[in-house]
């Protein structure tokens, strides 16, 4: 017993020492880190650059509009579960153009583990493969990752998925473009 006491004391104290080290060598979190502070819907965030809250738009996805029932319920509480699971900070990778016609920045979402959550929403069938060049960098990768979704009927390609494609929806109901 006292020799698990002993090796608890030891790793406490090495963790508690790097921890200090990281702290006075003025560790940060990365340069385009940004704290979330809403989900707007599946694709796009509100989050703070500077001391502004900025809009947005997740690269290379289209999720089902809110009014597109249930689906775009869903693919919003899942975005925010992959947000929430990063403590509500996440990091921003740019790609070419860094900002669309209504003035959001159009980013890669990383999360703390390092995944994109713009993947893992196509990944679990949430949203559909929207690439606009010149921001396609993940343009393959995200092909294969919905495409593997689709195999596996996963999301909105179950048998319940969505009828349109939000890109349909919205040229449908013109509050959306």
């Amino acid at each position: 017993m006292k020799i698990l006491v002993v090796g608890v004391l030891t790793v406490a104290s090495l963790l508690y020492g790097f921890g200090g080290r990281l702290l006075s060598e003025g560790w940060k979190r990365p340069e385009n880190s940004v704290r979330v502070l809403k989900v707007n819907d599946g694709d796009t965030l509100t989050v703070v650059i500077g001391r502004h809250n900025e809009r947005v738009r997740l690269i290379g996805i289209d999720a089902p509009e809110l009014l597109q029932r249930p689906w775009g319920d869903r693919a919003k509480d899942y975005l925010n579960k992959l947000v929430a699971s990063s403590s509500r900070h996440v990091t921003l990778e740019y790609d070419v153009e860094r900002l669309d016609k209504y003035g959001r920045h159009l980013a890669y979402v990383r999360l703390a583990d390092g995944r994109l959550a713009n993947e893992e929403m196509l990944r679990a069938g949430y949203a559909v493969l929207f690439t606009f060049p010149p921001n396609v960098r993940y343009a393959d990768r995200f092909t294969a990752v919905q495409q593997e979704a689709r195999q596996k009927q996963i999301g909105i390609w179950g048998r319940d998925g969505i009828r349109e494609r939000p890109e349909e929806f919205r040229r449908k109901h013109p509050r959306y473009k």
